[in-house]
């Protein structure tokens, strides 16, 4: 353990900021396989609303810092894409 109160708080803050993000990291991928799995089943309905859900979490994980936004745009234009060819 550290030696210094400052440090000490840190590391107890970092561990904190640690488990936050590791849950968030876990809900963006469950909402991103959600609509992949709407999407490859040709369900419409239910892959709107997951990709709504899917293109919201992506957009805080980019304001949170979890993704660069380019990869978030990446990700959002690759579902959008998706969704294009489910009307088709």
């Amino acid at each position: 353990m550290a030696n210094i109160k400052s440090s000490a708080k840190r590391v107890l803050v970092s561990r904190e900021e640690a488990a936050r993000n590791k849950a968030d990291r876990s809900q963006l991928k469950t909402n991103l396989k959600k609509f992949e799995t709407a999407a490859a089943e040709g369900n419409k309905e239910t892959a709107e609303t997951a990709y709504k859900a899917a293109v919201k979490s992506v957009d805080r994980a980019v304001s949170k810092g979890l993704l660069h936004k380019n990869n978030a745009a990446h990700k959002k234009s690759s579902m959008a894409a998706k969704m294009n060819a489910l009307d088709k």
